[in-house]
Parts: structure tokens; sequence; C-alpha cells
């Protein structure tokens, strides 16, 4: 609990620097730790086509164990999203389409699914297959929810590489965005069950998930960074179309910025990433601001981006994985 009130108190600090000066730091932090380079992370869930790269459909695709179903109906997807995944509804199917995914020179996969009334996705029929799949040489990787010291174990005896889960900072974005009766700390629990397992993980933080508002992130960026993450990812609410969120605006690029370089100064070692989701309108100015705090991946840059990060120094890698596993 010492630590936590540190981490506390240091971001309380950092949070009353100037801008500039806060991107300077993450910059100076980025290259102390990192090779100048930056990962372009671009799986093939949708058709990706710039100057120097086009990538792959369906080399890495996600997969809803749930198909569209999801107890939740959040307020900013509901459910919506899972409408966009290849449906897996048993094992069976799941172990079919991977099958499929290798025979046609594919990398892996992103299991993932619509959550219980308790917050869970439910992996517990799938974790034989996933075996198999790991077997066959592909990459398993899995967006789960709230998961609990049992969960975590079979994970992990499972061969998941990594576990990517959302962390919500904040009781009332629980309770009114995800219809959720649970508590921020219950997301740290699960961190540690998965670390304790000897998973690897990827923590999200959704910015502005509170309607637009910059709520619970930075509580949430504080226990990630308890846990030491080997990743930490940052994505923007962009509220999908006929949901409760629709029209909502979503941060300033400047807000979004602050956060990033903030997590970037408190995980020096970890890589940090600009995940999938961003609102288009200011998909370019979020991505220039996020090199400039210091990240090492962006899924799915514009053309401008990556010129703005060759004019910084920085190396062009491509890659066809999700942006977790660059």
């Amino acid at each position: 609990m010492q630590f936590l009130k540190g981490l506390n108190l240091e971001i309380q600090r950092l949070k009353e620097v100037e801008l500039s000066e806060l991107l300077d730091k993450a910059w100076e932090v980025r290259l102390k730790n990192f090779l100048p380079e930056l990962n372009v992370s671009a799986p093939g869930l949708k058709r990706y086509n710039i100057e120097h790269f086009s990538n792959t459909t369906g080399k890495f695709i996600n997969v809803s164990v749930t198909g569209s179903e999801c107890s939740l109906h959040c307020d900013h997807c509901n459910a919506k999203l899972l409408k966009s995944m290849t449906s897996a509804v048993t094992p069976e199917k799941l172990l079919k389409i991977g099958k499929r995914i290798k025979a046609h020179g594919g990398e892996g996969m992103l299991l993932s699914g619509g959550a219980d009334v308790t917050g869970r996705v439910p992996f517990d029929d799938y974790y034989d297959t996933i075996t198999k799949l790991k077997s066959l040489g592909l990459k398993m990787i899995v967006h789960s929810g709230l998961v609990d010291r049992e969960e975590a174990e079979a994970l992990k005896k499972a061969g998941v590489d990594q576990v990517l889960l959302d962390i919500i900072g904040d009781h009332l974005t629980i309770k009114r965005v995800y219809h959720l009766k649970r508590k921020p700390v219950e997301y740290l629990s699960s961190m540690i069950n998965l670390k304790r397992a000897g998973l690897e993980i990827a923590p999200h933080i959704v910015i502005g998930l509170h309607y637009g508002e910059i709520r619970g992130e930075y509580n949430a960026l504080e226990m990630i960074s308890s846990v030491l993450p080997d990743i930490i990812v940052f994505v923007v609410l962009t509220p999908k179309p006929e949901t409760r969120m629709t029209g909502v605006k979503t941060p300033a690029p400047e807000e979004i910025a602050r956060l990033i370089a903030i997590g970037r100064i408190l995980n020096p070692e970890a890589r940090v990433n600009l995940g999938c989701a961003k609102p288009a309108n200011d998909k370019i100015d979020i991505e220039n601001f996020a090199i400039r705090a210091g990240v090492n991946t962006i899924a799915y840059p514009g053309d401008e981006t990556l010129s703005s990060a060759e004019k910084l120094g920085l190396k062009i890698n491509y890659s066809e994985m999700c942006c977790t596993l660059v």
C-alpha cells in the first residue's frame, strides 16, 4: 500500500508539469531504454495499406467465444464490437478456425468474447483447444475480463502467450458504463493473479471511458504501474454507433498525451503502445503526441504519423501481429 501511495504522489506531481516539459522527459526516458525505432502493428483484422507497407487480412484474427452475445451491454459498445470478430461458440469451431489460419500461413489469434454478469469472459471449455492450437505453432493471446486465481492458473497451463485486460480505475465508471457491481481493486487483483501464475500481461487503459471524461485513468495507471508490467496499451474511447455514447466527445489530444507521457515516465522499461481504438477526427494529432510521449508501437498509424516519426530519427518496423506481441 505504501508503494501505491508513492505512485499516487508521483502521478499528482507529474500532472502539474507543463505538457511540453513532460513530453521532453518522456522522450528522454524512451531514448534511454529503447532503440530509436517505432513499431507499426497492422494485424489482418482489417485492410491496412500505406506507402511502404500493406498487410494481409486473416493472418492474425480476433475470435469471440460467445459469438455476438454479451451480458453487460456496456454503454460504449453494446456488444457491437463482438460482431466484427470471428465467432467460435464451441471448442470444436475454434479448433477448425485455428487449423484454417495455420493452413493459410497465419500467425495466431486474439481470443475474446462477451462478459457475463460478473465481468468474466467464459473460457472454461476452451483450455484444451488453446493447448492444441499452441501445438500447431500459433500465437494465442486472450483478452479477458476479471480473472480469479484458478482461471489465471488454467490460462497458464493451457499455454496462453499473453493476457490482455482493460483496467478501470473508477467505481462509478464500472457501475454506469460496464453495469457491474465491482470495484477498481478487483482489476488490480486480476493483474496480480495473472502475474503470479507466470503470465505476461498487457493491461489496457481506455482513455475517456467515462462518457469522454478522464476520470479513473490515472488510478488505473497507478494500479498497473504497481505490478511492474511488461507492456501498457493505451486506447482512446471510440463509441460504436447506436450506443448510449454515440456522439460523445473524446478527450483532447493534449490530455491523452499527458496520460501516455506519465505512463512512460512511471514505467521506463515497459513497452508502451497506442492501440487500435482512436477517433478518426483526432487520429493524427493523437498519434504524433503519442510518439513524443515515448510509445514503442502504434497500431494502424497514418502516413503523416510515420513521416513525423522518421523526422525524429526513428526507424520504422512493420508487423502483422497484435501490438502487444510486437
